[in-house]
């Protein structure tokens, strides 16, 4: 059938530990073991057992006759036939066990199907169910209730006693073994599909990351090499020896970036996962060579470390440094100030970092980039708080709010 028993569904699924000897049968075991044991229940109810005074149901004429025999092992053969047809055809299957249900009745002396009987065709509703589509579950109920009408309705014209009340309590184990198997069938989606929406959002999320990173490696060297460029453009024919430096720097940041998009890329093509960082984590110890490499280049950056210096954990220290990295390139590119000024504050348990620059105050929060977007990324994934806008007097100020785990303060 379009589903699979239960044995295949749990060898597909990675597990540490062997499964329980009853989750291996297949659903053709679990049916043929429920036919059994409602012929054996059906056989010791036409018995005398201890502490009774007679049978509590009188055999059938037929019952122990040749005859009745005869059926039985009729109703065993097609017992057999259905279950191995469940896996491939469950319709058919069911057909199969509802045929040796009726058959095992007839030599009864019954005025309906036994439950005893119908056991079998309860279990195999619940794994059609569970695992056939819905169409085929519904289907497979259907002829279940059909075949109890059906046979009420042959006893009602042949004018044969017929068991009412008995055979709508068989209908209701059926539906309820079908409610059953929908559950499951249920559950089984919704954990597929949280499994998917899971890998998805984690792909989501890895781009993501990789889009940050390559915004912030790259939009910062490109705006200290656009410096660069500029200062030697305008030197190169009075003082060709800063010119050189100039380009010296550029040659520097170009190769550098390169090699920083070079190890992107190589652990973006690995086949396996790759748990370390995509490239060398920097931290807020990096900061003072970011504001020499940003002076250098035309702008001036004065670092401010207030408070209790501390260690700080791996994914705070990374983003709180590409954070100021991102402030000041913003400061490089948009607000045309010739400095800056960065604060960092350890307090407690929280981080503060404040980059303040004294330009016009606008391009940096006209929210057409991707900077203010990032920074504000990185701080709701640590639970920060984020601001960034023009000031009144002029200037513009990106301010964070990061806290920081009690076991490292």
């Amino acid at each position: 059938m379009p589903g699979r028993g239960p044995a295949a569904y749990h060898r597909s699924m990675p597990s540490t530990r062997p499964s329980p000897r009853l989750r291996r049968l297949s659903p053709a075991a679990w049916v043929s073991l429920a036919w059994g044991v409602g012929a054996v229940f059906t056989f010791l109810m036409r018995q005398r057992l201890p502490g009774e005074s007679g049978p509590s149901v009188t055999a059938g004429v037929l019952y122990y006759r040749w005859d009745g025999v005869a059926t039985l092992v009729l109703a065993a053969a097609l017992n057999v036939a259905g279950c191995r047809r469940l896996d491939r055809r469950p319709l058919r299957a069911v057909g199969l066990l509802l045929a040796s249900a009726v058959v095992a009745s007839t030599s009864l002396s019954v005025a309906e199907i036994p439950m005893a009987q119908f056991l079998a065709v309860d279990v195999a509703l619940y794994f059609v169910a569970a695992n056939a589509s819905r169409r085929t579950g519904a289907v497979a109920l259907s002829l279940a209730l059909g075949t109890l009408a059906g046979y009420l309705t042959v006893r009602l014209l042949s004018r044969w006693p017929v068991g009412l009340s008995a055979e709508l309590a068989v209908a209701l184990t059926a539906v309820i073994a079908w409610l059953l198997g929908s559950a499951a069938r249920q559950a089984r989606e919704h954990v597929e599909a949280a499994r998917v929406q899971a890998a998805a959002q984690a792909v989501t999320a890895e781009r993501l990351r990789i889009a940050r990173e390559l915004h912030d490696m790259v939009a910062h060297s490109i705006g200290v090499i656009a410096l660069q460029a500029g200062a030697a453009r305008r030197v190169i024919d009075r003082q060709p020896a800063m010119a050189r430096v100039a380009l010296g720097e550029i040659e520097t940041t170009g190769r550098e970036t390169l090699s920083g998009l070079r190890r992107m890329l190589g652990a973006l093509r690995a086949s396996e996962p790759v748990p370390a960082p995509l490239t060398p984590s920097p931290g807020l110890a990096d900061v003072a060579r970011l504001a020499e490499a940003t002076t250098a280049a035309g702008v001036r950056v004065e670092v401010r470390r207030l408070g209790e210096p501390g260690p700080l954990p791996p994914e705070i220290d990374v983003s709180a440094y590409r954070i100021v990295q991102e402030a000041i390139t913003n400061v490089v590119r948009h607000s045309g100030a010739g400095s800056c000024q960065v604060t960092i504050e350890r307090r407690g348990e929280e981080l503060t970092i404040e980059v303040l620059d004294g330009g016009h105050g606008s391009g940096a929060a006209s929210g057409t980039g991707w900077g203010l977007v990032g920074m504000r990324e990185r701080v709701a994934l640590l639970h920060g708080e984020f601001a960034a806008g023009p000031l009144a007097g002029g200037g513009f100020l990106v301010s964070v709010r990061l806290p920081v785990p009690a076991a490292v303060s």
